[in-house]
């Protein structure tokens, strides 16, 4: 089978290749999935640098999300057949044709959704949907600020809040309050078109700016996956009790330690860590009833999905430099066809 392969860390596509591979064979609890579509990733850069805790040896073959068929089954698996379309979070090795998925992170596609669409659920929209229901636990009323709201979390979170009776222009009780945070003033106009009509550029007065647009009160939650770069920041915007969520380290920058606790007791604040992967390993199954109600959100259109879809596994290798450069727009997926295989 052909796959794309990571040969060494690299900040550029010249590690990057399309090989041929054995076919993977399923061990228990596991799946042998004909992949259709395989999401492009912001996950899949942080592996490509060569991040900590993301790629344990090379060569390496990335890919965290996939649709497709299931060809083989692995001992002990009964909830899947040959033959189901389904919806996976690979984690790794998704973009294949043909990828080993855990059983139990696996879900079936429902009736009528396009596999292009669904294959962008198990990242971003069960990410959004854990985040904003387990996670930070958004309540009606609080003012949620989301960094890098114009990637593609941000603009799952937005279709979220609207889902929960949060739109994003809701105030009070209707709804949480959602201030997007971007890395450029460019990225404004795709964060408003996501659902913010708040939109701040991070700089040296963000927390300020953030308490100027709550009347001074501050934010009571801060979703961040820019690592510990801003978490000073995120601590000064705080309203009383708020809390700052980390889930990612988009910079692939060194983290910082954590706040001093007589910091933490004198904001009356918290500071809190999300990882998909390290949830998925830990308890697979609430990430799939997450996958679930994402699809849920996505067939009955209070998600949306409008995927750019590349022709290949050749066409990975630039998708995933967009993403690196900052130029990618929207969501990248991967189309695998098996006409004449």
């Amino acid at each position: 089978m052909q796959a794309l392969v990571f040969d060494r860390p690299a900040s550029d596509t010249g590690a990057t290749r399309v090989a041929e591979l054995d076919t993977p064979v399923p061990g228990p609890g596991q799946l042998a999935v004909r992949v259709e579509y395989a999401g492009i990733n912001f996950k899949d850069v942080m592996a490509r640098r060569g991040d900590p805790g993301y790629v344990t040896r090379w060569p390496f073959v990335p890919g965290l999300e996939i649709t497709g068929t299931v060809v083989e089954i692995g001992p002990g698996v009964t909830a899947h057949r040959v033959g189901d379309r389904v919806v996976a979070l690979t984690n790794a090795g998704g973009l294949a044709e043909v990828a080993i998925a855990d059983a139990a992170l696996t879900v079936g596609l429902p009736a009528g959704l396009d596999a292009a669409a669904a294959v962008t659920v198990p990242g971003a929209l069960t990410t959004a949907v854990l985040l904003h229901d387990h996670v930070a636990r958004v309540r009606p009323g609080d003012a949620v600020l989301v960094h890098s709201a114009a990637g593609a979390v941000g603009r799952a979170l937005a279709d979220v809040s609207r889902a929960r009776g949060g739109a994003p222009e809701a105030r009070g009780a209707r709804g949480a309050r959602l201030i997007g945070a971007v890395g450029a003033a460019s990225r404004v106009a795709a964060a408003h078109d996501a659902g913010y009509p708040d939109v701040l550029v991070r700089g040296d007065t963000l927390a300020d700016d953030a308490r100027a647009l709550t009347g001074g009160r501050g934010v009571d939650i801060v979703l961040d996956p820019q690592g510990t770069t801003y978490l000073d920041q995120d601590l000064a915007m705080l309203a009383p009790t708020g809390r700052v969520i980390l889930f990612g380290n988009a910079s692939g920058a060194a983290l910082a330690a954590l706040p001093p606790t007589g910091l933490l007791y004198r904001r009356n604040a918290s500071v809190g860590g999300f990882s998909l992967e390290a949830l998925s390993a830990t308890a697979p199954a609430m990430v799939a009833a997450a996958m679930s109600t994402a699809l849920g959100l996505l067939a009955d259109g209070q998600a949306t999905a409008d995927p750019t879809i590349l022709s290949g596994l050749a066409a990975a290798p630039e998708a995933q430099q967009a993403l690196a450069d900052g130029a990618g727009h929207g969501k990248y997926v991967v189309s695998l066809s098996w006409a004449g295989r």
